[in-house]
């Protein structure tokens, strides 16, 4: 288990500026042990994994900290010259995207490709998971009982009119399960199944899963799509405004008798600028370590990706399901035509 560092201002090194985000590519002296990390990640308790590895391997970690897009437009921009050493995302969609504009390159470890199931990861080695999230039906159970729906398909049946509340198309996790639908259906029942569910809408998609989940235990809809660790981390929170919210939410692992549960995953993989790769792979590396593992699942109520790891309470609470094996760079590269498929059936 790693070490905690609470510290922010001695974090990685004795200043505050090296874990910040950064407005300008640091200036390092040649002796310094430093892995540049882009991270899309906005968990402010990552910073205490990112310190124990700086404590365990003397290596520095930088944090430039943004939207994954913008993140990768930097990197576009900068070319060569970028100082990145390590791009990470929470969704396989924008590192499919990152390997497409030959911002990664390949990286084979036996660490990784040891411990991270082979789904998790792109075949070529550009990057891999190190944290899971299933996206799940969730469902007020003062009116719907879990019997009522089984799989992602059941949202377009005509019963669920008015009842059905999801996130914009726009959105990566949106359009990965999409992508994922989009494997196991084809084009044509894919958008039918859209144009069904966006019958069924109880409103226009707005806001983030938290939303919707706080929408449907409010009554605005009766079931909805969000990442199951959006409800554990209201439930480990504990805030008193969501104690009655989170008493109304049951939770459904949508498509058990047939493909499984969509999963997806928060990843990285080296930078094709890095000027550090050993401490780019040593970094990486890091991530699928018993420790860290136990860390990402317990801060932020992620399922780990290396087994044996134990689960957070919160999420181990919601019970065992079996997971489409889908390799994740398969509905990553569906995402593109996920979104066209959203626009033609009205899904906005």
């Amino acid at each position: 288990m790693p070490k905690f560092i609470l510290n922010r201002r001695a974090l990685l090194g004795g200043t505050a500026g090296t874990i910040a985000s950064l407005a300008a590519p640091p200036v390092l002296r040649a002796q310094e042990k430093v892995v540049n990390l882009y991270s899309s990640r906005h968990y402010d308790t990552d910073e205490r994994l990112y310190a124990d590895f700086a404590i365990e391997t003397g290596i520095k970690v930088n944090r430039v900290e943004a939207q994954p897009d913008a993140l990768l437009e930097r990197m576009k921009a900068e070319g060569a010259n970028s100082p990145a050493d390590v791009f990470i995302s929470v969704d396989a969609g924008r590192l499919e995207r990152a390997r497409e504009m030959g911002l990664l390159q390949p990286l084979n470890s036996t660490a990784i490709n040891g411990t991270v199931p082979a789904s998790l990861r792109d075949p070529e080695g550009h990057w891999f998971g190190f944290s899971s999230r299933a996206r799940v039906i969730m469902y007020n159970k003062d009116k719907v009982a879990a019997a009522d729906i089984a799989t992602y398909e059941d949202l377009a049946d005509p019963k669920w009119k008015g009842r059905v509340l999801t996130r914009s198309s726009s959105h990566t996790y949106t359009q990965s399960l999409v992508g994922s639908i989009l494997a196991a259906l084809g084009e044509a029942k894919t958008e039918a199944w859209c144009r069904g569910l966006v019958a069924n809408f109880a409103r226009a998609p707005k806001g983030g899963d938290t939303d919707q989940i706080r929408g449907v235990a409010a009554g605005e809809g009766d079931v909805c799509l969000a990442n199951t660790y959006y409800l554990g981390n209201m439930i480990r929170k504990n805030a008193a405004q969501d104690a009655s919210v989170i008493a109304k939410i049951g939770v459904v692992f949508p498509n058990q008798a047939g493909r499984g549960t969509h999963v997806n995953i928060a990843g990285g993989g080296i930078a094709a600028s890095s000027k550090n790769r050993e401490h780019a792979r040593r970094f990486l590396e890091y991530l699928v370590t018993p420790g860290a593992q136990t860390y990402f699942a317990q801060g932020n109520d992620e399922f780990p990706v290396v087994a044996g790891a134990p689960l957070p309470k919160t999420i181990a609470a919601l019970g065992s399901f079996k997971i489409d094996s889908l390799n994740a760079a398969i509905f990553a590269k569906n995402n593109g035509e996920a979104l066209k498929i959203m626009d033609r059936a009205g899904w906005k």
